[in-house]
């Protein structure tokens, strides 16, 4: 007697076949904000967007008219602009500064074969297909968080002045530090974010400077001082995963954003978490004006390559066609266009007790 047997887990064949469970689901966070870009088939994989700085700024403030200096700074601006009867002035030449962003290609791929396709009790294709796409919304997710805070414009907890000294958790006043670097470099609130269909639509949202974090700042980010919940909002609509809000501030929450375990000062008495209890783990959130990043969004026809392969396709590495593939293959990028209009904290959290 042969036993059969199945590539992928043993069916439940002379059991009880019971439901499907549920399982975990990746959540789109930063995968619905920034600006998005659909980039056009055959048109290079380098994105290059440009700006031209305004009149005071530099290649390193591109956002302040008031660069750092004594005296008074307005009334130089003034003076600067004053004209003489009868004399041109010397023309300003405008200056571009570039982005470049180069694409590249993720993919993801799960086999099959013939016998556990047309034997297996479970629809093995179909579940194998759903995780492909849950897969490519985790990679994208992570794509962009890798990219969003990397920006340059970064604070951190506590007396900290780098990653590996990070000795406080987020409060009132880092946040207003970070919403204020925003303001100062005339970062606009956000307005509107990609919505959650599969084109490129996007919907309104009650504007405020956007600030994704982890769950695990949850318990934190309540305590702040002046926080208000989601639940009682007196107008308008939460977004998904909505925490609340503190003063100019609305919280997006995500399970999706993985801690530096063990990169910050000694936990001391800090009373902040670590995994091995010897150094603070470190937690990014990202604080985000208008206009400050951009993707290529994985939305509308032709942004996905879908691979569906069932077995019994005869070739001359599966000469009994006895192998099956589902899976997928797709272009992303995202960029930072504009690091003052982005903030990125770095902060620790608290020990629940």
């Amino acid at each position: 007697m042969v036993m059969q047997s199945y590539a992928t887990q043993t069916g439940r064949l002379e059991k009880y076949a019971g439901k499907i469970l549920k399982h975990a689901m990746v959540q789109e966070c930063l995968t619905r904000g920034g600006r998005q870009v659909e980039l056009p088939k055959n048109s290079s994989k380098t994105y290059i967007a440009r700006r031209f700085i305004p009149y005071g700024g530099t290649s390193l403030q591109p956002n302040r008219f008031f660069q750092d200096g004594t005296g008074d700074r307005a009334a130089a601006i003034v003076a600067a602009h004053l004209t003489t009867e009868g004399v041109t002035g010397t023309p300003d030449s405008i200056t571009a500064q570039d982005v470049t962003v180069v694409m590249q290609e993720y993919s993801c791929l799960y086999g099959f074969t013939n016998q556990t396709y047309d034997l297996h009790e479970d629809d093995i294709p179909s579940a194998a297909a759903e995780q492909v796409g849950q897969r490519m919304t985790l990679v994208n997710e992570m794509i962009n968080f890798g990219t969003v805070k990397a920006g340059t414009n970064q604070f951190y907890g506590g007396t900290g002045t780098s990653r590996s000294t990070v000795n406080g958790g987020i409060t009132l006043g880092l946040l207003r530090k970070m919403q204020k670097s925003l303001q100062l470099n005339h970062g606009m609130m956000v307005t509107k974010v990609l919505s959650a269909s599969g084109l490129y639509n996007s919907s309104a949202v009650e504007q405020g400077y956007i600030c994704y974090v982890s769950v695990e700042l949850e318990p934190d980010i309540r305590d702040l001082t002046n926080f208000t919940p989601a639940v009682k909002y007196a107008s308008g609509t939460p977004m998904a995963n909505e925490l609340g809000t503190c003063e100019r501030t609305r919280f997006i929450t995500t399970p999706e954003f993985p801690a530096i375990q063990d990169a910050g000062a000694a936990i001391g008495a800090t009373g902040l978490y670590s995994t091995t209890g010897t150094n603070i783990d470190v937690h990014q959130f990202i604080l985000v004006a208008a206009d400050s990043w951009s993707q290529v969004a994985v939305r509308g026809k032709g942004s996905v390559d879908p691979t569906f392969l069932p077995p019994g396709q005869k070739t001359k590495s599966d000469p009994h066609g006895q192998r099956g593939y589902n899976g997928a293959i797709w272009y992303k990028a995202a960029m930072v266009e504009n690091d003052g209009w982005l903030a990125v904290g770095n902060v620790g959290v608290d020990i629940l007790t």
